[in-house]
């Protein structure tokens, strides 16, 4: 959505385009960019009960608001040990089943600590 961003989501957003898109990571990004759909929130992580509330505030703002297709949290600060962040998704995906947004939204998860197998 057309807002000014914080840095962290004008960082974010650049990702997007210049990552996830450039390379296609996901296949709807540059059709969300591109129609202004994308919603980016920047949200403390240094207590996790009120981002994990955040969170929730966005479920509803996505149920009720029809122009916005995706939202990204931007975490920031508060999660940058790996573990925390894996402790702290755990929790997220939690919450959305006991919200009642299981099958309705789902969490893709970016941390700079990802690797996958096989790479360093």
């Amino acid at each position: 959505m057309s807002l000014p961003l914080t840095p962290a989501c004008a960082a974010t957003r650049d990702w997007v385009e210049h990552f996830v898109i450039a390379h296609n990571i996901c296949p709807f990004a540059r059709r969300e960019l591109l129609r202004d759909s994308i919603r980016f929130v920047e949200v403390s992580a240094e207590r996790w009960e009120p981002a994990l509330e955040a969170l929730i505030m966005e479920c509803r703002r996505l149920d009720e608001t029809p122009a916005i297709e995706t939202i990204l949290l931007v975490l920031s600060p508060g999660l940058e040990n790996f573990d925390d962040y894996l402790d702290f998704l755990g929790l997220a995906e939690e919450l959305l089943i006991e919200q009642g947004y299981e099958g309705i939204y789902q969490l893709a998860s970016f941390h700079p600590d990802y690797s996958f197998e096989g790479e360093e």
